[in-house]
């Protein structure tokens, strides 16, 4: 597994692009697996990363963000809790 842990999270906010985020995931976070699904003013992103602080700065900075889940694969893989 390269990446331990799984990122979901909702991002409320004006003029959202989903081809921007996509575009700035790509770039400049390290992980795989990314979603990004929604319209212009509400996003969901799907993503797995060693890093999931550096993707909760970028996301406070495109809007209001609620339900956000970090579960750790590895725990999950090994039958623990996430």
């Amino acid at each position: 597994m390269d990446f331990k842990y799984d990122f979901q999270i909702l991002i409320e906010g004006k003029n959202l692009d989903e081809d921007k985020i996509k575009e700035y995931f790509i770039n400049n976070l390290k992980g795989d697996c990314l979603l990004v699904v929604g319209d212009s003013e509400l996003i969901k992103i799907h993503f797995h990363t060693n890093e999931p602080w550096e993707v909760l700065h970028y996301c406070s900075t495109l809007g209001e963000i609620f339900d956000i889940v970090i579960e750790d694969m590895e725990r999950q893989s090994k039958g623990l809790q996430g």
